[in-house]
């Protein structure tokens, strides 16, 4: 296998990663914040992304002091932007219009973990797959170009959901931390995938994936019997795949 990963891991308190965290400019869940946040090496706010959470930690906000906000300063609040810089905080101003603030903020993150040679498992993203449909898409491709800025997962988290792009090659993805929903799926966002699967309940055997044609979603995991560890999911592609989950949250 080219690549083994616990997707959830970083939202289990007994988790092992080492995780960087980047928060986008959407409704922050507080019980996901507050776990990710205690584990994060380097945390960071994509612009409009202070505002939630500077609402969020009211009267704790001197514990949730991001390293750094970076994007073009059009969405954070003249308020927000002042306590920040008050505490200390690094404002870093990315004026490229031809990147989202999402992309900008990934590249400063990896500059981040090489200037200070941090031993990093994955850059988790809170926000991004709730909204709009062409920011959620955005997000998508911003996926596309964490393949070329860095080799570290990059896994976006939001609700229920889960997104993390499979790199070219063979993927064995642990999913028996409690936290799994009942779905899943693999999407062939940016072209078609030749495609093979193990631990799924509706397998692919050298298929492709193609908008038009095939598109894995609605899957699940192969059944276990009662009492027994669920299997790792296995997935073999030859072109970037986005893998999406369901996270079980709240007893649900």
């Amino acid at each position: 296998m080219d690549e083994e990963l616990t997707p959830l891991d970083c939202l289990l308190h007994s988790g092992k990663q080492k995780i960087c965290l980047i928060i986008l400019n959407q409704p922050l869940d507080k019980d996901y914040l507050h776990i990710l946040w205690s584990k994060a090496l380097v945390k960071a706010c994509a612009d409009g992304a202070a505002n939630h959470l500077h609402n969020i930690t009211a009267g704790v906000r001197d514990s949730f002091l991001p390293d750094y906000i970076s994007g073009d300063f059009d969405s954070i609040t003249a308020e927000v932007k002042a306590f920040y810089s008050g505490k200390g905080c690094k404002l870093i101003e990315t004026a490229d219009q031809d990147l989202t603030d999402f992309t900008k903020c990934l590249a400063i993150m990896v500059e981040e973990i090489q200037r200070r040679q941090l031993q990093v498992d994955a850059i988790v993203t809170l926000g991004g797959l709730a909204g709009r449909l062409d920011q959620t898409m955005a997000c998508i491709e911003t996926l596309h170009h964490a393949m070329s800025m860095t080799q570290l997962p990059l896994l976006i988290i939001q609700g229920t959901s889960l997104a993390y792009l499979l790199r070219p090659g063979s993927h064995r993805l642990r999913v028996n931390t409690g936290l799994e929903g009942d779905w899943c799926s693999l999407i062939p966002v940016g072209g078609p995938c030749q495609t093979t699967t193990t631990g799924l309940k509706w397998n692919l055997n050298d298929q492709i994936l193609q908008f038009g044609k095939l598109v894995s979603t609605s899957n699940t995991y192969e059944p276990v019997p009662p009492g027994n560890p669920r299997k790792p999911v296995t997935v073999t592609t030859d072109q970037p795949l986005l893998w999406s989950m369901g996270i079980r949250k709240n007893g649900e």
